[in-house]
C-alpha cells in the first residue's frame, strides 16, 4: 500500500477527486494549507500597489490505495492539473505498512477498498 500526498492549487481539487473517484476509491482527506516553492510566493497589484504573498493558498489531499493503482493514479491525476505553469504543484508517495478498519477489523488492501 501507498499514501499519496497530492499538493494543488485550490481550483484542481475537483480533478484530483473525479480521479480517485474513477479509481474506486472515495476515503480522502482534504487539508488547506499555504506554502511556496522555487517560485517564493507571488507579487500582485491592486489599485496601483505592489503586494508580495510569501505563501500561496494550496490544498493537500490525502490516499492510501493499493501498490497496483499508483501509477494509473498518478498518470491520471498529472494529465489533469498540468497547465505547465510554475505552481501546478507535487505528489508524493510513500510507503504504509499497514491499514486497519475500525469498524470491521480488516486489514491491509481490504481495508481501504
Amino acid at each position: 500500500m501507498k499514501r499519496i500526498e497530492v499538493i494543488v492549487n485550490p481550483d484542481r481539487v475537483s480533478v484530483v477527486l473525479a480521479a480517485l473517484t474513477k479509481a474506486g476509491y472515495s476515503g480522502v482527506m482534504i487539508t488547506e494549507i499555504e506554502g511556496h516553492g522555487k517560485q517564493k510566493g507571488l507579487t500582485q497589484q491592486w489599485r496601483g500597489e505592489t503586494y508580495k504573498m510569501d505563501l500561496l493558498q494550496k490544498v493537500k489531499l490525502e490516499t492510501v490505495v493499493r501498490d497496483a493503482d499508483v501509477d494509473e493514479l498518478v498518470s491520471t491525476i498529472t494529465k489533469g492539473v498540468r497547465t505547465g505553469e510554475i505552481g501546478d504543484g507535487k505528489i508524493f508517495i510513500s510507503p504504509v505498512d499497514d491499514a486497519v478498519r475500525i469498524r470491521t477489523g480488516e486489514r491491509g488492501d481490504s481495508a481501504i477498498k
